[in-house]
């Protein structure tokens, strides 16, 4: 008898216990925005402490004014992949400007960070092993599955030593971490790693998706911060998050690449990425080298909006970075506490399994929000504690988050 493979089921099992609790909190569609701060949902406004528009450039009047000119110029698509007909010199101008920004010898675009991830695949031979962090995104979890090398995952840096020792010798060996991790919102041990990656001859590879642009005394991310900025083998940056945009880039040595650029078939096989999203990501780099500010104020907020829920008894940690991580003990909870929010007019990101493995909430904001607007998301959250009767935390200390001296 044969399976349908379309039968296994509709909904997740988190979502069918926000069903079961009247909790509608994913795919909820915004109609418009209102300044910077703020969006419609079903008819009211809300205030948006979920966005990734880290610097709040997406409706920068630079950022938007270079993709209008962008479309103009080259229209809205190339139709075609990099290597065949896909290909223009603004494409070519952004790779530079990346690597020259993050301290690199080049760069190479996709289509989106996700696929930027998946090309990492193409470095997996049958003879290599890789070894992934517990809480990498999906995005890599992915690129280790689809490589051909054994793929060991580990919790820490004790664990990750035992198993580099552990593997045979003549082996490629490839160490995939986030910088910021997506969920949890900390900083990976990025001297930590290359200490451990040089010992055993391994490549280091980091995805600096949720950290460049608001971490390094430049915006370079995590590894500018740690000082690593010509001691790691292959930066995966996205455009969509503080370049308020939409593909991505991977940065490294040339040779390393060169590689990429002729193997990896997200690349090879995608279409490029649009005339406007390149040319945004271009403007938005510009801002980024010239306002530091945005990130200064980006670090300031978040440091307000952890050590205020930490007084209140919601326990932010392991974070330290802006990504503000709020745990429940189930996903209806959790749920209650979304609706609670979105009531008193504050849209945040309620996640569960599988995009992490407890009931969370996860909030960020922006440069485009200010001291008001962390008052009302601090204050929304100590009432939705109050009246749902959420277990509260006492003595967490508070956090003095990843921070450089911006130059």
């Amino acid at each position: 008898m044969s399976v349908d493979p379309f039968g296994k089921g509709g909904l997740h099992e988190a979502e069918v216990v926000l069903k079961a609790h009247g909790v509608d909190a994913f795919f909820r569609e915004a109609a418009e925005r209102t300044g910077d701060s703020h969006v419609v949902i079903d008819g009211r406004k809300v205030l948006m402490a979920g966005s990734h528009d880290y610097l709040g450039l997406s409706t920068h009047p630079h950022v938007v004014e270079a993709a209008v000119r962008a479309v103009r110029r080259w229209g809205t698509t190339v139709s075609g992949s990099r290597p065949l007909s896909g290909s223009l010199v603004l494409h070519r101008e952004l790779e530079d400007r990346l690597a020259a920004f993050l301290g690199q010898e080049a760069a190479t675009l996709t289509n989106s960070g996700f696929q930027a991830n998946l090309a990492l695949s193409s470095l997996m031979g049958r003879h290599d092993v890789v070894f992934a962090d517990a809480r990498n995104h999906a995005s890599l979890v992915d690129a280790a599955r689809l490589g051909w090398g054994r793929v060991h995952r580990y919790k820490n840096l004790d664990q990750l030593g035992k198993q580099l020792a552990d593997a045979p010798s003549g082996t490629g060996r490839l160490i995939l971490t986030d910088g910021v991790f997506s969920m949890d919102g900390d900083a990976a041990d990025l001297r930590g790693l290359r200490a451990l990656a040089d010992h055993h001859g391994a490549k280091l590879v980091v995805d600096a998706a949720h950290d460049m642009g608001v971490l390094g005394a430049r915006g370079r991310g995590l590894v500018e911060h740690c000082g690593l900025d010509d001691r790691v083998d292959l930066i995966s940056v996205t455009l969509s998050k503080s370049l308020a945009s939409i593909g991505a880039a991977l940065a490294g040595p040339a040779a390393h690449v060169n590689y990429l650029r002729t193997n990896a078939r997200p690349i090879l096989y995608s279409v490029a990425v649009p005339p406007a999203s390149a040319a945004a990501a271009l403007a938005a780099l510009d801002v980024v080298e010239t306002e530091p500010e945005r990130r200064r104020h980006v670090l300031d907020l978040a440091e307000g909006l952890h050590n205020g829920l930490r007084r209140m008894g919601l326990d932010t940690r392991p974070s330290t970075t802006p990504v503000v991580p709020v745990r429940f003990a189930d996903m209806a909870t959790a749920g209650a506490f979304w609706a609670a929010l979105f009531e008193a007019g504050v849209f945040t990101n309620l996640v569960g399994p599988p995009a992490s493995g407890t009931a969370m909430l996860r909030l960020t904001l922006t440069a485009n929000h200010d001291e008001t607007h962390l008052a009302t998301v601090l204050e929304a959250c100590d009432r939705a504690a109050r009246q749902l009767g959420v277990p509260r935390v006492p003595d967490i200390p508070e956090v003095a988050l990843t921070r450089s001296e911006v130059a």
